[in-house]
């Protein structure tokens, strides 16, 4: 019934549906539930927002891709899925009007506003943050971005040229929603934002009115936000009417069905151009059995940890002793007045994977620093390995010359590479980081920001070493890179640092989480980033919520100023996030099995019942969202006083 009432909102019918309508349209005997899902989703696809018939860019090489259909809905979330270089920016630049297409018909209905926000805007001459996002036809009130971006921690004061990577983002952001678009293509909308502008992101594209696109690496994110899934691959745009929670069961069918189609056609040079999706496909199941070993090293860590997170240093057998990679004892670091870190206290032993969480300004780069010796503490010692030999893979893609090819970056112009003292032909060890091997020649100013981000790991990687830190290493990479790079950290023999935002990969990656909250104070979690934040929820209930869509209507104010909330309101604070997440896993679950393209036709009865399951738990979904947002403001306005 959701299709319908979009419909009625889009002027399809002129009168409220008839009460037989409000009926599930299973519940009509003329028609099976397949049958009017599909009706109902061809309705709502015949008066989309914005069409594309046909869509086709030549880039002088070569056509990106060709005969593309695309209709974007008044209230779609869609996820962009696609490898790096196949053309998902360039997508969005057609959509936004920023380039012309070589073939198709683009329809947009009147008045419709499109905003691109894009990865990299470029500030050159514009003094300020805030000369940039007031600049141009489309600029947005100055009161509108203010609010924005006071929600979001920016000062748009900040001298653009010196502006972070973190602050960069924030006033695109800032403009990019101030704009009041009906449809926002967000490319990347995470990179380079701390987990604090994450939640806050999340929260307002949550009760966005229009429709929204994301191109995006953070798993949990798209998850967490979109309802179908565009699938760009070889050329083409596959829709599905699935989240992202199913992108991966969608995608394993497609390419099982591919190679049985190749196989039956005895087409051996066909199915040979799919090595790179077969060994995606056999990546993602190896690192099924990775992710089992990865929770075993968890529980024995957790064994290891004090209740309180702080390790058992009293507990010093010599084996302990021995695998001793860096022993940080009591250690303070302060800037000026004020403490960075506060008496932390841990054990890194040989093969942890330690990942690193918290806002910008928390102290993440500060206590990294400290862990690999680059500055001291003030209070305490760190013991480190004299045999301690590291890489730090950093975002350093943007110092690759242009002109230099992959093979003079990855070996100086020889043909074989030294892997961590073992030779390999160089074509052998792009196929391993999903490069065609052919490619050893060609400029790195021809790639896109993820592939360059994925060759730098194919240079570092190749380094013998026994400490890897990695400083937000996800950002840019396409989903099979990522895939690859957990691989790389799983089988890697040494310890391994991880600074990063990225949600899903550190639940995936490491055994131990350090947490930041700025005030000194680390918390150490034996697990993932999902783990430090069971940890600290009971304690973000009762915090000050955080910012609203501009388009969510405000709580009305109370009457009455009670003391403290009452006992219904407190146990909704407390419990409805734990909540709002268990709904967000059985989706997640639901939409992986209903992905199965043979679901229907095989068990229609089960097709119905997770369809209805989907549809049920998003409503509950939305109706927790909203009572908690409605006891948070309670709770702050008591809070204010």
């Amino acid at each position: 019934m959701r299709v319908i009432r979009n419909l009625n909102k889009w002027g399809q019918f002129g009168r409220q549906p008839e009460k037989s309508q409000k009926f599930p349209l299973h519940a009509r005997p003329a028609l099976g539930l397949a049958v009017a899902r599909r009706c109902a989703y061809m309705a709502a696809m015949a008066a989309p927002i914005l069409s594309f018939e046909n869509l086709g860019l030549n880039q002088g090489t070569g056509w990106l891709f060709r005969g593309l259909d695309l209709h974007i809905g008044a209230r779609d979330r869609l996820a962009l899925i696609g490898r790096n270089g196949t053309g998902k920016t360039t997508l969005f630049r057609l959509i936004a009007e920023q380039i012309e297409a070589d073939e198709g018909r683009r329809t947009i209905q009147p008045g419709t506003k499109v905003v691109l926000l894009e990865q990299d805007p470029d500030l050159a001459g514009h003094e300020t943050l805030r000369d940039w996002a007031l600049n141009g036809e489309d600029a947005p009130a100055p009161h509108e971005i203010e609010a924005i971006a006071g929600q979001l921690g920016i000062d748009l004061d900040t001298v653009s040229e010196t502006a972070s990577g973190g602050e960069r983002r924030r006033a695109a952001i800032s403009r990019a929603l101030a704009q009041n678009p009906d449809v926002l293509l967000l490319d990347e909308p995470t990179n380079h934002l701390d987990l604090t502008a994450i939640d806050w992101l999340e929260d307002w594209l949550g009760r966005f009115k229009g429709a929204f696109i994301a191109i995006s690496h953070d798993r949990t994110f798209l998850r967490r936000l979109t309802k179908a899934t565009l699938w760009l691959d070889r050329g083409s745009l596959r829709r599905a009417e699935i989240g992202f929670g199913g992108y991966d069961a969608w995608v394993e069918k497609i390419y099982a069905e591919e190679a049985r189609a190749a196989e039956r056609m005895d087409a051996k040079l066909k199915i040979e151009t799919h090595w790179l999706h077969r060994g995606v496909t056999a990546r993602r199941k190896r690192n099924q059995g990775r992710l089992t070993k990865l929770w075993e090293l968890r529980e024995q860590r957790a064994q290891m940890l004090g209740p309180t997170g702080v390790a058992k240093l009293s507990v010093e057998s010599d084996e302990v002793k021995t695998k001793s990679v860096i022993d940080a004892r009591r250690i303070t670091k302060r800037y000026d007045d004020r403490i960075i870190i506060d008496d932390f206290t841990l054990r890194i032993q040989r093969g942890d994977r330690i990942g690193i969480v918290g806002a910008n300004g928390a102290g993440k780069t500060t206590l990294l620093k400290l862990l690999t010796g680059e500055i001291e503490p003030d209070e305490g010692r760190i013991k480190r390995a004299k045999t301690l030999d590291s890489v730090v893979i950093d975002q350093q893609r943007s110092k690759m010359e242009p002109e230099k090819t992959i093979r003079d970056v990855l070996t100086e112009g020889s043909d074989w590479i030294d892997v961590r003292g073992t030779p390999k032909r160089i074509e052998a060890y792009l196929k391993e980081f999903l490069f065609d091997p052919g490619l050893a020649e060609a400029k790195i100013g021809t790639f896109s920001g993820g592939e360059r981000s994925r060759l730098l790991l194919a240079r570092e990687f190749a380094k013998i070493s026994n400490l890897l830190v990695l400083d937000e290493p996800t950002n840019d990479l396409d989903m099979e890179t990522l895939d690859l790079l957990q691989e790389v950290i799983a089988d890697y023999e040494g310890t391994v640092l991880i600074v990063s935002h990225d949600r899903d990969f550190l639940d995936r990656t490491v055994t131990i989480t350090l947490g930041l909250d700025g005030s000194g104070k680390v918390d150490i979690v034996a697990g993932g980033y999902e783990d430090w934040e069971k940890r600290r929820r009971p304690a973000r209930a009762t915090s000050k919520p955080r910012g609203k869509a501009k388009s969510a209507p405000a709580a009305p104010p109370s009457p009455s100023k009670p003391s403290k909330l009452s006992y219904k309101d407190q146990r909704d604070l407390d419990r409805l996030p734990g909540e709002i997440d268990k709904i967000d896993a059985q989706i997640a679950r639901a939409e992986e099995a209903l992905a199965d393209p043979d679901l229907y036709q095989q068990n229609p009865d089960r097709f119905r019942a997770l369809t209805e399951e989907i549809d049920e738990a998003r409503a509950t979904r939305e109706a927790h969202e909203e009572r908690w947002l409605e006891v948070a403001e309670m709770a702050e306005a008591l809070e204010t006083g």
